[in-house]
Order: C-alpha cells, then sequence, then structure tokens
C-alpha cells in the first residue's frame, strides 16, 4: 500500500498558503487541514463573549468549557464550535488578528495541539499553519514554507476580501497584516519562522499551480 506523507506548509499571513495547500490536497487525494481555523474558531467565540484577549484564566475557562470538533467533509477538515459550523464567521480580519492574538498563550496551544495531531496520525494530510513543520508536527515527511513580501500579500488579502463581497479599506488591511505579522513572529511561543529542514519557496511572481508544480516536484525528487 502506498504511504500517505505529512505534509506542512507554513508562511505568514497572505502568503498563498489555503489556496495552495487546498489545491495540493486535492491533487494528491489528501485530506487539507487548514490549522488556522481551529484558532480562528476559539477567537470567534472569545469576541463573541466579549472575553479580553488579555485574560488568561478566562481563556483558560473559555478552552475547557468549548468543543471544538474537526470534520472530515469531501477531504477537507471543517472545525465546529459547540456543534456550531463556523466556516464561514472566522474568516473576517478581526477574528484572524484575535487568533493571532490569543496563540500567543500556552493554554491556548495545548488545548488544540492534541486536536491537529490527531487529525494528522494518519498521514495522507497537508497541514498549513504558521508553525505546523516546527512544532505541531516535527517528523512530517515534507516541510514547506512559503513566503511573498508584505506588500504583495496585502494585495492578495484585499483582493480576496472583496471577491468574498466584503467591506474593506486598503489602509485597513495593511494595518492588520503588519499587526499580525509583528504578533506572529515575537510571540515567545513557537513564534513564526521557516523550519530548519523547510523548503522555502517565494510566491511573489507565482501563480497558485507553480506553486503547487514546485511543491510536487520536490516531494517526487526527495
Amino acid at each position: 500500500m502506498e504511504k500517505k506523507y505529512i505534509i506542512t506548509i507554513d508562511g505568514p499571513a497572505g502568503a498563498g498558503k489555503s489556496t495552495v495547500s487546498k489545491t495540493l490536497a486535492k491533487k494528491l487525494d489528501y485530506i487539507y487541514l487548514d490549522t488556522g481555523a481551529l484558532y480562528r474558531a476559539l477567537a470567534y467565540k472569545t469576541l463573541k463573549l466579549k472575553i479580553s484577549l488579555d485574560e488568561v484564566s478566562a481563556l483558560a475557562n473559555l478552552c475547557s468549557s468549548t468543543t471544538v470538533v474537526l470534520k472530515n467533509i469531501d477531504g477537507q477538515m471543517k472545525v465546529y464550535v459547540d456543534g456550531e459550523d463556523v466556516e464561514e464567521k472566522i474568516r473576517t480580519e478581526e477574528v484572524g488578528l484575535a487568533a493571532s492574538k490569543i496563540s500567543t498563550f500556552v493554554v491556548v496551544r495545548e488545548r488544540l495541539l492534541n486536536l491537529q495531531r490527531e487529525a494528522g496520525a494518519q498521514g495522507g494530510i497537508v497541514a498549513e499553519g504558521r508553525d505546523m513543520g516546527s512544532v505541531v508536527f516535527p517528523l512530517a515527511d515534507y516541510k514547506f514554507y512559503l513566503d511573498a513580501n508584505l506588500e504583495e500579500r496585502i494585495k492578495r488579502r484585499y483582493k480576496e476580501l472583496l471577491e468574498k463581497g466584503a467591506s474593506v479599506e486598503y489602509k485597513s488591511i495593511q494595518k492588520d497584516m503588519f499587526a499580525r505579522d509583528k504578533q506572529d513572529k515575537q510571540r515567545e511561543i513557537a513564534p513564526l519562522k521557516a523550519p530548519d529542514d523547510a523548503i522555502i519557496i517565494d510566491s511573489d511572481n507565482l501563480s497558485v499551480p507553480e506553486v503547487v508544480e514546485k511543491i510536487i516536484f520536490y516531494i517526487s525528487i526527495k
């Protein structure tokens, strides 16, 4: 039986990780795991209940009283919070920024770590996030770090939100993206960085299909 690999794709916000990971998973007939959605799910509930993003004890209580479930639907892991499908509700910039904030706390990361590892235990998975190769799946078969310059990432996120019908301002996206980069890279716990053994791909001048083909090429020659 053909071995099913664990493939991790890390990188900063707006680098194209989600689209590339979804496309790659579909091409390989693997499951796509959007780990960032787990943090967004808890952040969504935090904002919904108006809990302070800096209050550790309140976040600990939230984690212990919240049921987060991953369901494999048509090859894609979707996240449910207390039985609610929150897929569409967690994709705002506000929730993304909040997710970056609460991910700095040990209690939140520990709550979600086992959930992520259980999802990838059998292999045949493309795990996308910010610390997949460095923390969650340190023994992954293949690790990639997808990067792009800040201005390009801002343009991509702005275009993505407009296409979804969101009412957004370019300067607002710029401000939020800068803040997320700072939070992700400077946090004490699992800061955003390329794993030492990851293959780094600069996507500035590459289309999604070109990035996916690059990844498949590296997998085929390793």
